[in-house]
């Protein structure tokens, strides 16, 4: 059984697969908790799901390519948009560790619509809404940015370790 896994896990293309998979589940996570429990994302929010869907988008598509340089490339890609959304999601935790007096991300969507024309409201809704220092949900004691750190943490240390085995197999 471990052997299997092991061979599994020995293909550069079947990583990245593997973390292809992994982004599309967390982000549909995401919309699940957005728009099945209510949760209202905030504007670091919305930054990390475009890191997890970078991460997605070079993760899926090297895994379709073929060849060590497009690896290469791909799981760079890969490591720097995890980076990215690493970064994010420690500075909201930070934030929820040490949440400021005010809020932290600006209006909300209800208070957009009052105060903007609707022409700049619209793209407004989508950079999300709330505050990044609230935590709405946890899980096992962590919040939903410490969880998305954890994850993008991950994604870096495995895209590390596929890097290096790339670079490795060729000196």
């Amino acid at each position: 059984m471990l052997r299997q896994l092991c061979d599994v896990l020995n293909a550069p293309r079947r990583i990245l697969f593997l973390i292809f998979l992994a982004c599309l589940g967390l982000l549909a996570f995401g919309l699940y908790l957005q728009h099945g429990v209510g949760l209202e994302p905030c504007p670091m929010c919305i930054v990390q799901r475009y890191a997890l869907l970078l991460v997605a988008i070079f993760a899926g598509s090297t895994a379709w390519l073929r060849g060590r340089t497009r690896h290469l490339v791909g799981g760079w890609l890969v490591l720097l948009s995890a980076v990215l959304g690493a970064f994010v999601a420690a500075r909201q935790s930070w934030l929820q560790w040490h949440p400021p007096e005010i809020l932290s991300c600006g209006r909300d969507f209800y208070g957009m619509i009052e105060a903007f024309p609707l022409q700049r409201a619209v793209p407004m809704i989508f950079r999300g809404s709330g505050d990044c220092a609230a935590i709405d949900w946890t899980f096992l004691g962590l919040s939903i940015a410490n969880w998305s750190f954890v994850c993008f943490a991950l994604i870096a240390f495995v895209a590390t370790g596929l890097l290096s085995r790339l670079m490795m197999k060729h000196t």
